[in-house]
This record gives structure tokens, sequence and C-alpha cells, in this order.
């Protein structure tokens, strides 16, 4: 019996190809998997060049004079005289060149050089460079590019890992085999066994390279090789994430540096060290989480999971929201399964966004008439509930299951339950006994309204709650802040200033009232595409005029000032009805100059809560009112900048406060169109896809024809008439 001879064409050169094919498949994978750290090290070390370019500037800028701040008594007129008028020169000048001035001794030089330093070194630690959309510095845009570059490699090297794995178990048997055949010499001193086995092995290797996986596992690691250079990022790519994004950057970029921890530290001053300790030492899970938290608060969200009876009352625009949020998707991650928010109602559908923006747990609205359905659905499947103060006592599902227990209660604006004597209160505080855990949250001040605070803390720790005294005399001590630290948390912008944004933007989405709801249809009936538009806010009981009185209560309780635009005269005069004496204006295009300024004028002067109400298109260009700290968009605009002109009226040089921007917007109308045509989205893209996932998800669901219509892509009608089709079709007119 004869042996089929072996096939020698593949030895040698060939092998030795596949082999190294196989290995570089390998490589790349290392390489991709290095990235990230490699280009953490290259932001800190761009973001060190700004922060050390930020210091000189300010020396630059800072007198001489400052050096007595930090040592007293210094003489430094002679210096001044002789031309060192800033910090920065005395610090660049050598010891020899300032003893050179007549009058300046070496104790005097030692003395200034010293102060020098001391004030280079605070302003070091205090530097925190801003990335800045309207300069678009080169030197920011590669930040830009090396944080989606290190973002776009880590996500690849999680993504592929399995992949990854998979190929080296499939090849790493054949390699070895395969290594024999790319050497001529060493076939030829095998014997005919070894010599199969390892064409063999070449086969095998050959074969796993083919594959489809294998051919797709090479794409994905070329494409993200490519995706992890920071090069191939377009600058205007990167600066219209930047802006979409700008929270979710800024955090990474923090983190990477690590400006924000110093930050977070200080921010925390009245919780004890001792406390603090056992908080920062608590692990938290985020893998139900879809966005990165700051590291204030990441502590807020440790706070309460190791409290479990807190309050947070971190300044407007700080993020509470979204450290409930955290909470509860550790607390789920953990195996917890029932979450409860109660807050006001105008603030429901945007609890409902927030939940779904930032975690990947399941929400459910048990406010309106699909309330009880809602209810039934949370209490099986579990995930997060949001009802209202005056909705939670109503339930029926709830009350037929009065033991089913809550892992974490959530009660946004509290203060609405500072009396407990309301049915509202005793509802809510019946919930409380039902939970495991309470946050209550609160942007108001505590400290300036202690018998309200009084009472909220009796509710979560009445132990505490008795030791607090009502008196004036610790209304804002520090006294007081520790005595109350273990229930209540509050952080003001200045506490975390460096990691903020320069500004912080908000949606704010309400949704309809009946009143609301039934105008509004009636404008889509009309085909009125203004009248739609206006339909959520031109009357005095909206929503959107609702949650505009809320925001601006938060304001005024927090000494700030608030400017209202919008393109419509009748929506700046209800709200004008609405706000009463707070109100200025409004500015409007037939307002002459100078009584534009008076408004400007009166508004900046006024002390305490202050609105000024303004007409976009006349309010938003050529004036200057930095006397406003929040500025509220009272409805989208068409064009993007229509807005950013209109916020670039309270942001600006001068400024010394973030400035807030809260956009107003409705659920289910217009206002979500308009938000698709500034994204760049189909019209109704997200309405239809909603309607297909319902129908795939239910089994006894069936084809209902719903279609979507063809108008909507058709770029010829113009895009307002595409607008009142969208709507027409979605409420079936």
């Amino acid at each position: 019996m004869t042996t089929a001879p072996l096939d020698k064409s593949k030895v040698g050169e060939h092998a030795r190809s596949q082999v190294a094919h196989a290995r570089n498949i390998l490589l790349q994978y290392d390489r991709l998997a290095a990235a990230p750290e490699q280009l953490r090290a290259a932001v800190r070390d761009q973001y060190a060049v700004l922060a050390r370019e930020e210091v000189a500037e300010r020396l630059a800028k800072m007198p001489a004079g400052d050096l007595k701040k930090v040592a007293k008594g210094m003489r430094l007129g002679k210096l001044e005289q002789a031309g060192f008028r800033t910090v920065a020169l005395i610090r660049s000048a050598s010891h020899h060149r300032l003893q050179q001035v007549p009058g300046v001794g070496a104790q005097t030089v030692e003395e200034v050089k010293a102060a020098a330093d001391l004030l280079a070194e605070r302003a070091a630690a205090d530097s925190r460079p801003r990335l800045d959309p309207v300069r678009k510095d080169p030197r920011h845009t590669r930040i830009l590019a090396t944080l989606a570059a290190e973002r776009a490699a880590g996500a690849a090297t999680d993504g592929l890992r399995d992949a990854v794995q998979r190929f080296k178990t499939r090849t790493a048997p054949h390699i070895t085999a395969a290594d024999r055949a790319a050497s001529k010499t060493a076939m030829f001193w095998s014997g005919r066994k070894r010599k199969a086995e390892a064409l063999a092995g070449l086969d095998a290797l050959e074969a796993v390279i083919a594959d489809f996986e294998t051919g797709s596992l090479v794409r994905s690691l070329a494409e993200a090789l490519e995706r992890a250079d920071p090069g191939r990022w377009s600058v205007d790519e990167l600066w219209r994430d930047f802006e979409l994004q700008a929270a979710n950057v800024n955090t990474s970029l923090a983190k990477i540096t690590g400006a924000d921890i110093e930050d977070a530290a200080r921010a925390e001053d009245f919780v004890s060290p001792e406390l603090r300790q056992k908080i920062e030492a608590l692990p938290f899970n985020a893998s139900l989480m879809r966005t990165d938290l700051r590291f204030y608060q990441l502590f807020g969200a440790k706070y309460t999971i190791h409290q479990e009876q807190a309050i947070i009352g971190d300044e407007m625009g700080l993020g509470k929201t979204i450290q409930a949020l955290a909470v509860a998707a550790h607390l789920a991650a953990k195996g917890q399964r029932r979450f409860l928010v109660v807050c006001p109602a105008s603030v429901v559908p945007n609890w409902l966004n927030e939940i779904r923006k930032h975690t990947h747990l399941a929400s459910f609205s048990l406010h309106g008439s699909g309330r009880e359905v809602e209810a039934r659905k949370w209490l099986h499947r579990g995930g997060i509930a949001v009802t209202t103060f005056n909705t939670i006592d109503r339930l029926e599902t709830l009350r037929r299951h009065a033991d089913a227990e809550t892992a974490l209660l959530v009660v946004d604006e509290a203060h609405y339950i500072k009396n407990p004597g309301t049915k509202r209160t005793q509802a809510v505080r019946a919930a409380i006994g039902r939970s495991q855990r309470t946050l209550f949250l609160s942007g108001t001040p505590m400290e300036n309204r202690v018998e309200e605070f009084q009472a909220l803390i009796g509710y979560l720790r009445p132990d505490i709650a008795r030791r607090v005294d009502a008196g004036d005399a610790v209304v804002g001590a520090r006294a007081f802040r520790r005595l109350v630290a273990p229930v209540y948390l509050r952080r003001n912008q200045e506490d975390v200033l460096t990691e903020l944004p320069e500004k912080i933007e908000v949606e704010e989405w309400v949704q309809f009232t009946g009143d609301d709801a039934n105008a509004y249809r009636d404008q889509v009936r009309a085909r009125n595409l203004m009248g739609m538009r206006r339909a959520s806010s031109a009357m005095p009981g909206t929503a959107k005029l609702d949650r505009l009185v809320e925001l601006v209560e938060d304001a005024g309780a927090e000494g700030q000032k608030v400017i209202v635009f919008s393109y419509f005269l009748d929506v700046l005069a209800a709200a004008a009805s609405r706000l009463g004496n707070l109100a200025i204006g409004p500015i409007t295009g037939s307002v002459p100059a100078p009584k534009r300024q008076d408004m400007i004028d009166d508004f900046t002067r006024r002390e305490g809560p202050a609105v000024i109400l303004a007409q976009i298109e006349a309010g938003g260009v050529g004036l200057n009112i930095q006397a406003a700290s929040v500025v509220v968009i009272a409805e989208p605009q068409w064009k993007p900048s229509v807005e950013q002109q209109a916020i670039a009226r309270a942001h600006r040089m001068g400024q010394t406060r973030r400035v807030q921007v809260h956009r107003l917007l409705a659920k289910d109308g217009v206002d979500e169109r308009i938000r698709e045509v500034q994204e760049q989205k189909q019209l109704l893209f997200d309405h239809y896809a909603r309607q297909s996932d319902a129908k795939s998800s239910d089994g006894m669901a069936t084809d209902t024809g719903i279609a979507r219509p063809a108008p909507l892509d058709d770029e010829s009608i113009p895009l307002e008439q595409r607008i009142i089709v969208a709507e027409r079709a979605r409420l079936g007119l």
C-alpha cells in the first residue's frame, strides 16, 4: 500500500505568510488594547501644556501687589518702579537681576521669589483649561481628537475581546505545527509523520483564516485601529459631537487628567473624614448606566447607597437626577427590582427621558389614563416607575399590593411635602415605609428654611431632626452643615466649578395637559404650524409655563436671575402674566434701543429674583445681559444658531457664574419634529421605529397597515408642510 505524496507546494513562503497573518491578527489586537492608555497619556500631556499656558497667562495678568497676600509686610515698591509689575515678570527674572534693582536686597528677593512660586503653585492647582467650541483652538481640537480615539479604542477593545479569544483558541494548536512547514530546512529533516502533521496544521490554519468570522474580525480590527488614530477625526465632526455631548466629554477629560478628584473632595468637606472614607470605599456597579458620572455625582450616589435615607440638595444644574438614577442602576445590578420616583406632574416626561438616556432600566409612567396598566407591568417586570404627588395615593394597583416593597423611593422637589398634614405628604410617607432606601431631591437651599428642613429630615432621620435648632443662629453655619451631614448633602456650583462646562444645557420635556392637548390637536387639524408651536405655552395654565415657574422659583432660591426667550409675543405675554412683578419686558423688535437698555439696566440693578422676557430675534442680537445666569428657551427654533446667539447674550466674557440653559420642550408634538430637523433625523423616525419594536415584541400583534407617509421624505415639499403632514399622520387626522 502506497502513501499519498505530501503537497510540498505550501512549504516555505506560503506557510510563512499564513503563520504571519495569524500572528499579525493577534498583534493588531494587542496594539488596539494598548491604545487607550497610550491615548490617555497623550491627553494628559496635551492638557498639561494648556494648563501651563493658562497659569502663565494668569500670572502675567496678576499684579505684583498680589504677592503681599501670601507674605505680609513685603516691600515691592522698588521692584514695581523698575518695571517688575506682574508676578510673571518677578518669577521669570533671576535672583541676580532682581538684586540689581537699587534698594532691593538678597532677603527681599528670596521672599519675593518664594511668594511668586507659591502663587504659581496655587494657580496651577486651580487651573482647569476649558475646551472652547467658539474659538476651536487647534490644541483643543487635538485633545478632542485624542479623546475620541481613546473612546473608540476602548469600546473596540471590549467589543472584539471575545472574537479575538475565539480566534486565538482556534489557531493556537495549528500555529505551532504550521511553523514547521514555514521552514524548508525543518521540513527536510523531519520524518514523514512530522511533515504530515505540519501540513495538516497548515491546512487547518488556512481554513480558520479563510472563514467568514475571521474575515469579519480582520475588517473590524482594521476599522478599530483607524478610529484609534486621532488624525482620522474631522474637525467639524469633533466639535459637533462636543456640542451635543459636552458633559460626557468634560467628564472623560476630568477623569483622565485627575482634575476632578480634588474638586470633589472639597465639595464634600462637611462630611466627616470617617464617613467619607466609608462612602468612598463602597464598590459601585455602573454596568446598567449609559452615562459616566462626575466624581461629585459618584460620591452623591455612593452617599445615598451607604446612608440609605438621604437628601441631595445640590444646586440647580449639578445633576441630582442622574445621581438618583445611578443609585437605582447600582441596586438593579445587585439584583433589586423595583424603584419608584414621585415628582410634580410637569417633570414626569423629563424623568422618563432621563431614565432612557442614562440607564438600561425599563421605565413606566404611573400617571395619566394608562397608569394602572403600567403599574401592573412595573410590579411584574421591575424597573423605574414615575408617578406624581397627586397620583400616588390614587393608584389602585399599588393599594392592592401594599406589601410590594421598593428598593428605592426618589422624591423629586421634596419641599412639596414640607407640610405633614397634606394628603400628598401622607401618601409619600406611606411609600417611605415600603421602601428600603429613600432619596429626597431638592435644589432649594435648606439652610435658609430650617423649619421646612426639619420636617423633611424628620421623615428620614428623626434622630437628627430632633437635634436641629430651628432658630436663626444656626442658619447657614458650618456647624449646622456638619450636624446634618449624615442625611443632607449639598454642593454649590462654586464647590465643583472646575468640573463644570462653561454652560450647562438641559432639555426640560413636559407633557401636554388636557387643555394643551386639545388646543394642539385643533391647531394640527387646522394645519396651523405657528399655532402648533404655541399651543403648549401661550395660555397661562399650560405645562411649559408651569415648568417655567418652577425653574424661576429654583433660580430665585439660588439668587440667580433668568432670561426667557420666545419667538412668539403671546407666549411672552402669558409668561408675564404668570410671573407677575418678577417679569421685566418683554424686549421685542418694536421696543426702541434706549428703552431696551433701560429694561436691561432695571433687570441688572434689581436685588433678588428677576426675570427678563425677550423675543428671541430681538433680545437674541446685540444685547449684553450678563446679569442673567439662567436662560430659558420657550420653544425650539428652526436654526440652532438662533438659539446659540440668544444664549450668548448671557454666556459671554464677564459672566461670573456658569450659565444654565433650559429648553422647554413638549412631548408628542411639533417640538419633537423641530428637534428632529435640528439633529438632521428623519421626521417621525423614532415614532415608527417604536411602533415596529412594539409589534415585534408582542406575540399577539398583527400588521395594522401603519406605514411611513411618503411625503415625509419628499424634499420637494416645504419642510413646514412636511411637519404638518407628520403630525397629522401621528395623530391619525
